[in-house]
């Protein structure tokens, strides 16, 4: 393909950012406008007219979706394969070049991979270790994780601690957290990003060798990367400054994941001489539809302006209907996707719901199966949380290291093996007294024979399963399963679906080998989630990120949904919930509906909503505007159209601790409600999660 032809299908915009490869570029892609596009016939571009090796372009994004798609779509442009090339996910791109180098910070090159579920697992067993609430266990993760994206190590986050706080618990776990992973060789995912910056900030020969291999970076999705991404692409960048970064800053919607929208704005301070060029052509909406969007996003303050157009008509105008209840909603939901159903110009596949938390579903679910239309959640459980999968893949990990305590702590008694808590109990404390792996600890118990003739026989037992397996370390995966479903009888007692569910993973690993189909499994996230051709795709908008849909309903309209009342008293989280609707809005090709009620069961009590704040700023000449019962959006004095706040005022925080005249001491979990009616979730450590009317509760702060 020659340079005309990689640049003819282009519209001007596109083909200037292609063409400039003097320095530092960045390109500001709105919604549909192409970028993926960019990318693709930019990379080609490098290699055929710049002559660069596929080799030496470091391309990065967010998804392992998205780099499949990208990948497919530059071999097409080449047509060529690219097998070795360096097109794949930060995660992906950090694990690799760990693989190489990692051995000089202490770990081995073989080390495991810790999803979200292994993570929160071993979080929790060192809550309890440390006499922490193990309630915490998901907020801990998370405060973690942000720490970690923003290049914060333990003894640096302990450091800056008052001696008195829970920060200072929290950064003891996260010290034992670490402690506990390296004595695993395991990282989890934000260390493949966080160690790959220590290695380039601590061995600088070790970064010059990467800055001479990439020759050229291409960023995808800037907008959602968080300091440690940005740092570690500033720091491959910094030698030769030939990189362009690709992103939306009105599409900023991960900040809980340590995204930083202003990003942008250090790209163009840490690169003075950035070129930037705007993507403003839409190629996937209606005039109509981005009308509505625009003029929502526009009053964002410190956004970099845009004004996407398309050559498509104006289509259809945007529908709005404002109900009385969510079964209301509900009903007029499902009964449009059945009218669009029946038309036959949409497939169930082409349709998607968005809300803003997945506790909306309820009604939506309930209404669309009493209509006998096909759905599915995305984002809900995948193929490899499920349990008996999550088992399968710790025998796995464990023939490939058995020093995972977090696999063996899964699978030391699955199936039954009368290795009981007392004696689990036991090899902790072997474990933690040496400070050796629990795989270490079982054999220092069965060379000491320091408990009975049975249990020792029974750690032997399981010693030798695992030494078995690790003689066919080098056999397929699915050998490797079948011998572990042979020697273990695992699958026994299982009922059917979940030995389907077995049978599949046995048919999709039969030529794949153990240290690969690990590594994969490990980096899959629910952004990677397929959405089906013959059902109607119900997520968050936070899911829907980077997907499109002919037509698109969005439901919950209203104050303390959209926008969420935890964004309410921040201007940078409101802004990002209005960045939020506009993502949701702008996944709509052809028909948009909006919808909202005013009243809604939110937290188990029933309430009166106000329309959301965003409606204001919508245009009525681009709508269908219909209102089943009065929807009021009052004006101040100088003709603003203004709304009511939706104020959620609660007497107990989030993991506040309480004590209850019977059950003791626990965590708050929950609070809702307002007056009377207020009501907390507990969980008390000795009976769980209990809820209670305030009123007559008897709750004592603590």
């Amino acid at each position: 393909m020659s340079k005309d032809d990689l640049i003819e299908c282009l519209n001007p915009q596109q083909k200037e950012a292609i063409l400039y490869t003097q320095g530092p570029l960045l390109v500001l892609a709105g919604a549909g406008s192409g970028k993926t596009r960019v990318i693709a016939h930019k990379y080609a571009y490098l290699t055929k007219e710049e002559k660069l090796s596929p080799d030496s372009i470091l391309t990065v994004t967010f998804t392992n979706k998205a780099a499949n798609e990208m990948k497919e779509r530059i071999s097409a442009l080449l047509e060529k394969s690219l097998n070795s090339c360096w097109i794949g996910t930060f995660h992906s791109q950090c694990c690799r070049i760990l693989r190489r180098e990692i051995k000089a910070l202490g770990y081995k090159p073989d080390f495991i991979i810790y999803d979200e579920d292994d993570r929160e697992s071993l979080i929790r067993h060192i809550l309890r270790e440390l006499n922490i609430y193990e309630a915490l266990y998901k907020g801990v993760a998370s405060r973690i994780s942000n720490l970690k994206a923003a290049l914060v190590t333990p003894e640096e986050f302990l450091s800056t601690g008052d001696g008195f706080s829970f920060d200072e618990k929290l950064a003891k776990v996260y010290i034992r957290y670490q402690d506990e992973l390296k004595r695993c060789n395991a990282l989890d995912y934000d260390d493949l990003i966080m160690l790959t910056v220590r290695l380039f900030r601590e061995f600088p020969e070790v970064l010059e060798r990467y800055q001479r291999e990439f020759r050229y970076i291409l960023i995808d999705e800037f907008q959602d990367t968080n300091t440690a991404q940005y740092e570690l692409i500033k720091l491959l960048a910094a030698a030769h400054r030939m990189i362009s970064a690709v992103g939306d800053d009105d599409q900023s919607i991960y900040k809980f994941r340590g995204a930083e929208v202003k990003n942008i704005h250090k790209f163009e301070k840490d690169f003075p001489d950035v070129k930037v060029v705007k993507l403003e052509q839409n190629y996937r909406s209606t005039q109509n539809i981005l009308n509505v969007s625009g003029s929502v996003i526009a009053k964002n303050p410190l956004r970099k302006e845009k004004r996407l157009w398309t050559e498509r008509d104006k289509g259809e105008k945007v529908f709005f209907y404002w109900l009385q209840t969510e079964e209301d909603e509900a009903k007029y939901v499902a009964k449009n996707i059945r009218d669009v159903y029946l038309k036959g110009d949409y497939s169930y596949g082409d349709i998607a719901i968005l809300f803003r938390i997945n506790l909306q579903s309820r009604a939506l679910e309930e209404a669309l199966r009493k209509e006998r239309i096909p759905y599915r959640i995305v984002g809900g459980t995948s193929f490899y949380e499920r349990k008996e999968i999550k088992d399968l893949i710790a025998y796995l990990r464990l023939i490939q290291n058995p020093h995972d305590n977090v696999s063996l702590r899964r699978i030391i008694n699955v199936p039954s093996r009368g290795i009981g808590v007392s004696t689990l109990t036991k090899i902790e404390q072997e474990s933690k007294k040496k400070g050796i792996s629990l795989y270490e600890a079982i054999k220092n118990i069965c060379a000491k024979k320091s408990s009975s003739q049975s249990v020792v026989e029974r750690l032997k037992s399981l010693l030798g399963l695992i030494d078995e397996l690790k003689k066919r370390k080098k056999s397929s995966v699915s050998e490797i399963l079948k011998a572990v479903l042979d020697l273990t009888g695992y699958a026994d007692s299982l009922e059917e679906d979940r030995i389907q569910n077995i049978a599949e993973l046995l048919a999709s690993t039969e030529n794949v080998r153990l240290e690969e189909f690990l590594e994969n499994v490990s980096l899959i996230t629910k952004l990677d989630d397929e959405c089906s051709p013959d059902s109607v795709s119900l997520m968050t908008i936070h899911m829907a990120k980077g997907l499109e849909f002919p037509v698109v309903f969005i439901v919950g309209l209203e104050e303390g949904l959209m926008p969420y009342f935890k964004a309410l008293k921040n201007e940078e989280d409101l802004s990002e919930e209005r960045r939020l609707f506009y993502v949701g809005m702008t996944r709509a090709k052809d028909l948009l509906f909006l919808t909202g009620v005013k009243k809604r069961r939110v937290f188990s009590k029933l309430q009166e909503q106000e329309p959301s704040r965003f409606l204001r700023d919508i245009p009525r000449q681009y709508c269908c505007w219909i209102e089943k019962t009065p929807c009021r959006i009052t004006t101040t004095d100088n003709g603003h159209k203004r709304l009511k706040t939706f104020k959620v005022t609660t007497p107990y925080k989030t993991g506040c601790r309480v004590r209850h005249p019977k059950w003791g001491v626990g965590v708050i979990r929950e609070c809702y409600g307002e007056g009377d009616d207020m009501k907390v979730c507990v969980n008390f450590p000795k009976v769980g999660l209990k809820r209670l009317a305030l009123k007559y509760a008897q709750l004592e702060r603590l």
